[in-house]
């Protein structure tokens, strides 16, 4: 079904429609947006609360400025449907995250509005001031760069790079400070605490009020009036606040904080900004998931809460006859704390994500060893590198995706120090309708070229816990090398998982079906598709082997010698990048071992993957059961006299 938009939201087919209204009918193009966008995800699904808390911003931002030639960033890209609606994808809007349709996030090349891909938090400071010098390059002072970035974003440490290199310019650029005090769960830590300090000062916001109504005034006066009212305001912030604010002391001028969902006060604040040269920051007070009552009550609930009844608020999940397996997310959870029970040197850490990893069931039965650090991925891993040197058993818990982001900690203040920390990297492999910001496809291969790393996937619920049960025993932790467990989003295939613990061998594969006419080396929980393919091979004709190789670093050569000894054809099967990945690792034995089998590997390709279901991604890539097949059907019909190629 097409959700049918109001009355005026009917005629924005773009930014240029919506500057033709009179500033007075903008709250009720805020609310037919609002309506719209509940409506569509209703039915739909996606993200949600992050969108409706920034409506009226939405609206205001597209009103006085000019874009696209005025650029907007939106940091993160969760928050920006209203964005998306209100420029030119109104009509297209119900293919949100959907396989060929619009990406849930911004994206350059699907608009000219889309000014930055974003998909990762923290990133619009540092991006809208590279157009902003670029814009001053081509001698454009008139150009508007806008970075809308929420507060939990703000935590992390590119944002304050980025802060403390616009400071020292004369850059034309905004920074809007979208503070609901909200990432996915509550923000944590001492900005969280700062900001707090600054929205509730009575007589700050009193003073703020009176500093608005003169800025409001200013152009009856000149600049010599805006030099001095600069210059109070300053003073008067450090004076009332009792302690220098700490965006002045970047250099940034600090306005707010505003209520971020009034709609004409924020637009007249806005005009005001646009006459004020140089580097700013814009404190807006917003209420996510404002508008839907249940949104408001329990935000992380309804950050992304998928398919709902927007009348009762009930959100819709499908009902099952038998028991189901578990998300893997939620099997860490459960074996950390179980673990924790019995080992009380084990600590879990993540950078902002407790209820998306599940570390949240650790935070509320053992909370003075789970730590969330907000999104602050590098901070996650040295902290952890930290607690490391002192004997605590530590899990790392982060999404693959924002592992790519401390990359240089896990090498400098992990590996390279010999520290026995556990990374658990959720979301590994294709996440989905996401997209490319967070297929975790890449950690295969980045961690697996570094020395004192151990690189394993489980192929399911099972040996996930016996592979952390292994990780926190002490004759692992009293070891030189890291390891990374990676495991994929969403549900297993045990609904009986919880199996009592047993220690793996690291670096041992495990034949898991016997066959005589080919080889299936998986990596991971892509072992059960191939497993699949080997039943689908069986009515072909093919007898098929298989074995779950749990480990891409390092490989088990002795039981990789038995396959290239046995099987002419052999095909491996990861959810990770082709380049440098498991089947690279294969390729590598066998040209050190001086075997010239035929091998084909299959993975995500060197391509950037798009949105949509994951099975239809597997499909795509050729990784599903049918992929399988088809490659050892392929390899079969290869004349042996051929053998010594290797094939992709």
């Amino acid at each position: 079904m097409l959700i049918t938009p109001g009355k005026l939201l009917a005629k924005i087919d773009s930014p240029e429609d919506l500057r033709k209204l009179d500033i007075s009918q903008l709250p009720n193009v805020c609310n037919e947006l609002r309506q719209f966008i509940i409506d569509n995800v209703s039915v739909y699904g996606g993200h949600f609360g992050a969108s409706l808390g920034v409506v009226e911003l939405s609206v205001a931002l597209h009103y006085v400025f000019n874009t696209p030639d005025d650029q907007i960033v939106w940091d993160v890209g969760h928050q920006a449907y209203g964005h998306k609606i209100l420029t030119g994808r109104r009509d297209t809007f119900h293919s949100n995250r959907t396989y060929g349709g619009l990406a849930g996030f911004p994206k350059r090349k699907e608009s000219i509005y889309d000014a930055f891909g974003v998909g990762h938090s923290s990133t619009s400071i540092s991006s809208a001031l590279g157009m902003a010098v670029a814009s001053a390059l081509e001698n454009n002072h008139e150009r508007q760069h806008i970075a809308v970035i929420g507060d939990g974003a703000m935590t992390a440490g590119l944002a304050f790079e980025g802060m403390n290199h616009a400071g020292a310019t004369d850059s034309n650029l905004l920074i809007i400070l979208n503070d609901n005090c909200m990432a996915i769960d509550p923000n944590v830590g001492a900005l969280k605490e700062y900001l707090t300090d600054i929205t509730t000062s009575q007589t700050y916001n009193k003073f703020r009020d009176e500093v608005w109504n003169l800025l409001g005034k200013m152009s009856h006066f000149g600049k010599s009036a805006q030099d001095i009212v600069s210059k109070v305001e300053t003073v008067m912030k450090t004076a009332i606040l009792r302690q220098s604010n700490l965006f002045e002391s970047l250099g940034l001028r600090y306005f707010g904080p505003i209520d971020g969902n009034d709609i004409s006060h924020l637009t007249e604040v806005l005009h005001d900004l646009k006459s004020i040269p140089g580097p700013k920051i814009l404190h807006c007070l917003t209420v996510k998931g404002k508008g839907y009552g249940p949104a408001e009550k329990d935000q992380t609930k309804w950050h992304a809460p998928g398919i709902f009844d927007k009348i009762t608020g009930e959100i819709k999940k499908k009902t099952f006859d038998t028991p189901q397996a578990p998300k893997y997310q939620d099997v860490f959870g459960h074996t950390i704390v179980e673990l924790a029970k019995e080992n009380k040197k084990i600590v879990g850490i993540t950078p902002a994500m407790p209820s998306g990893s599940s570390l949240n069931i650790m935070m509320e039965e053992i909370p003075e060893r789970a730590f969330d650090v907000g999104i602050a991925e590098q901070h996650a891993v040295t902290f952890s590198a930290g607690m490391a040197t002192r004997g605590e058993v530590v899990f790392c818990n982060i999404y693959s995706t924002f592992m790519q982001r401390s990359y240089d900690q896990v090498v400098h203040d992990v590996c390279i120090q010999e520290l026995p920390v556990v990374f658990c990297l959720d979301r590994a492999g294709l996440v989905g309708a996401d997209g490319p910001t967070h297929h975790g496809v890449y950690d295969i291969a980045f961690m697996r070229c570094i020395p004192n790393m151990i690189v394993a996937s489980p192929m399911n619920e099972q040996e996930l816990r016996n592979m952390m049960y292994t990780a926190q025993l002490g004759t692992f932790q009293s070891g030189t090398k890291a390891i990374t467990i990676r495991y994929p989003r969403g549900a297993g295939v045990m609904p009986q998982w919880k199996t009592p613990f047993e220690e793996i061998t690291i670096g041992r594969g495990r034949m898991v079906r016997a066959g005589k006419d080919a080889a299936i080396l998986s990596f991971g929980p892509l072992g059960n598709f191939a497993n699949q393919a080997c039943d689908l091979l069986e009515k072909k004709g093919i007898s098929a082997a298989l074995y779950d190789m749990r480990f891409a670093k390092p490989l088990d050569e002795k039981l990789l010698h038995e396959i290239f000894a046995s099987f002419e054809r052999i095909v491996t099967v990861e959810d990770g990048c082709l380049q440098g990945g498991f089947g690279s690792a294969v390729l590598e034995f066998m040209a050190d071992s001086g075997y010239s089998n035929l091998v084909k590997r299959i993975g995500v390709p060197d391509t950037i993957v798009e949105h949509g279901e994951p099975q239809e991604l597997y499909q795509e890539c050729g990784m599903d059961a049918n992929g399988i097949t088809k490659s050892v059907q392929d390899l079969m019909n290869i004349e042996l006299r051929s053998k010594a190629a290797v094939l992709e």
